[in-house]
C-alpha cells in the first residue's frame, strides 16, 4: 500500500494516514505548455502562514471566490492569487493579482485523512472579466464516473528532481480510475469523496499543484470542474501510482451555498 503525499508547493509534505498532516505542493508532469486564454478560470495562489510560504492552484468560481483543497488554506494569513494570465512571471496586460485574508474551509476537513479536502477563498474585490479571465463555467451535474476523460493542470513540478513551480501553465489529458482500482495502489485510504487518475507515460500531478482544478470539456471552451487536485503517492510524481483529487459534486450545495455559484 502506497502513503499518500499532500501536494502544496514550496514545502514538500507527505501525508500520513496517522501523523499530523502539513503542507502540499503539486505540480504537472508531462502534458502541455497551456495557450493563453485556453483555461481562463486557473488560479496561481500564493499563501503566507506562520510556518512558511506555499503555492498551490485553484479554480475561480465567480467575480470574488475560487475554490481550492482545504489544505491550501488552512491556517493561511494571507492570499495573493494571479488569474487572467497562463505565466506567472512578465507583463501580461491582462493579468490581475488580488490579496485576501478570508476564507471558508469544509467544516469535515481532515487533515490526516484528507477527507474533504476543499476550501474556498473570498476576494476582497470582485475581479472584472476578459477573454482571459473568466469562471468556470460548471459544477457538476453528476459523478465523475470510472474511465472518464479529463484534464488537470497547474504550475507545480515538472519532475522529482525540479523542485519549485514552473513560469507557464500546463495541462495533461488522464483518465478516472474506478476506487476499487485506486485502492490497489493506496488502499483503505482511498475514501468515496475521493477520485484518482492516471495519465500517459506517468503524466499528471505534482507538487505545487495542490488545489488545481479536474476538469472536462463540455464544449468548445467550456469546462466543468469535476476535482481538486488533493495528493500523490510517496513513491513520487513520476512513478506509475495514479494522481488523487477530492471529487466537487458531493459539495455541490455546500460550494454553492457558501459562494452563490449556479
Amino acid at each position: 500500500m502506497r502513503l499518500l503525499f499532500l501536494l502544496f508547493c514550496v514545502t514538500t509534505v507527505w501525508a500520513f494516514p496517522n501523523s499530523k498532516a502539513t503542507r502540499p505542493d503539486v505540480k504537472i508532469i508531462g502534458g502541455s505548455v497551456a495557450r493563453r486564454g485556453q483555461f481562463p478560470f486557473a488560479a496561481a495562489i500564493y499563501t503566507s502562514t506562520a510556518d512558511g510560504n506555499y503555492f498551490c492552484g485553484g479554480t475561480l468560481l465567480n467575480a470574488q471566490w475560487v475554490l481550492t483543497a482545504g489544505q491550501c488554506v488552512i491556517g493561511v494569513h494571507t492570499f495573493n492569487i494571479h488569474l487572467g494570465a497562463t505565466a506567472l512571471k512578465g507583463d501580461d496586460p491582462y493579468a490581475v493579482q488580488v490579496s485576501s485574508d478570508t476564507y471558508v474551509l469544509h467544516p469535515d476537513y481532515d487533515p490526516q485523512t484528507l477527507a474533504n479536502d476543499v476550501g474556498l477563498i473570498w476576494l476582497r474585490l470582485p475581479v472584472a472579466f476578459s477573454d482571459y479571465l473568466k469562471p468556470i463555467d460548471y459544477l457538476p451535474s453528476s459523478e465523475l464516473g470510472e474511465s472518464s476523460s479529463a484534464m488537470t493542470l497547474g504550475w507545480g513540478q515538472i519532475s522529482d528532481e525540479e523542485e519549485g513551480t514552473v513560469n507557464d501553465l500546463r495541462w495533461v489529458n488522464v483518465t478516472s480510475l474506478s476506487n476499487a482500482e485506486c485502492k490497489i495502489t493506496y488502499g483503505n485510504q482511498i475514501l468515496d469523496s475521493m477520485v484518482c487518475v492516471d495519465g500517459s507515460y506517468n503524466e499528471g500531478t505534482c507538487k505545487g499543484d495542490s488545489g488545481g482544478p479536474l476538469v472536462q470539456l463540455i464544449s468548445r471552451g467550456r469546462y466543468v470542474v469535476v476535482g481538486v487536485s488533493s495528493f500523490v503517492s510517496w513513491n513520487g510524481c513520476e512513478s506509475t501510482d495514479p494522481s488523487g483529487f477530492t471529487r466537487i459534486f458531493p459539495y455541490n450545495e455546500w460550494i454553492k451555498n457558501v459562494t452563490g455559484k449556479a
